[in-house]
């Protein structure tokens, strides 16, 4: 079996016995966006590891890895690890929003307590049940125009969102931030309209396609705003872009729920924020660079 995703490339060969293997480095990279740093071996559930991050030099050779173990090899090639940045992003400007111990640089909504948010194995993971006090998770900082990468997941028929350029002048974040909407497409309790689809801009722009992943898969969103423009990308597509303030985005406006919202995507600076729409959503790898 061979997969792709953006961090992680894995492969898993099933037999009796595996005696030797041929590994060539240009077939197993060539989805990957950069040479990997490291390649893990690992032998299914077993502890058991011949071979644990070799520092790789170069690319174009053909490793041969002398193993023997019974069925079910397995091994990881990871790009980098979550809730880090490379050297290249920390040229490019990129910081991290999330350390994945805590959740440092975050708040409540309105300095509003909230029990509903834990962080757990590197993951903000919005809990379900046992909440007392539900709070949308915001930036402790405000952004104006900015990059941002955050990859997230939901359990079955849950859904979240991002809002960005939230201010804290009315009941609730997505009365002034604009939504990029999380959900679980297909298992939703209720009939989804497109615009309420994952990557949509919620109730104003459908997404062009449908890209998000089945519930407990990672997908990794990017949001980019300069001045009035907005792009959201959602697992290497871009599935949304428009232009605030402009005549079609106030029809729009005028024809949604947000027609009484008088300060809804006004802002042209504010905090980022994390929805509790009732949990069973997590986040991790979240950074962001100013443009």
């Amino acid at each position: 079996m061979f997969q792709s995703c953006s961090r992680l490339l894995y492969v898993q060969l099933n037999g009796p016995q595996i005696y030797g293997l041929l590994v060539d480095l240009q077939f197993l990279l060539s989805g990957a966006a950069e040479l990997p740093d490291y390649i893990n071996f690992r032998t299914g559930k077993s502890h058991f590891k011949l071979i644990n991050m070799i520092k790789l030099k170069s690319i174009g050779a053909v490793l041969i890895l002398p193993v023997i173990f019974a069925a079910n090899f397995a091994f990881e090639i990871l790009q980098d690890m979550d809730n880090t940045l490379t050297d290249k992003e920390k040229k490019e400007g990129w910081v991290l929003l999330f350390d994945g111990k805590s959740v440092n640089g975050w708040r409540g909504y309105k300095n509003i307590p909230t029990d509903g948010w834990e962080v757990i194995n590197g993951e903000i993971h919005c809990k379900e049940t046992g909440v007392q006090k539900r709070a949308d998770l915001i930036t402790v900082d405000a952004y104006d125009n900015f990059e941002l990468s955050i990859d997230w997941k939901v359990s079955k028929a849950n859904n979240s969102g991002v809002i960005w350029r939230v201010s804290e002048d009315y009941g609730a974040s997505f009365e002034s931030g604009p939504e990029y909407q999380l959900i679980d497409d297909n298992g939703y309790a209720d009939k989804l309209e497109d615009w309420q689809k994952s990557g949509a801009d919620y109730a104003m722009y459908t997404p062009s396609k449908l890209m998000a992943k089945g519930p407990g898969e990672y997908n990794k969103t990017v949001i980019r705003v300069k001045d009035s423009h907005v792009s959201y990308w959602l697992n290497g597509e871009k599935v949304v872009e428009y232009d605030l303030w402009t005549d079609d985005w106030k029809k729009r406006k005028a024809n949604s729920k947000w027609k009484d919202a008088r300060g809804y995507g006004m802002n042209k600076k504010g905090h980022i924020a994390l929805q509790d729409h009732g949990g069973g959503v997590w986040f991790k790898n979240i950074k962001l660079k100013k443009i």
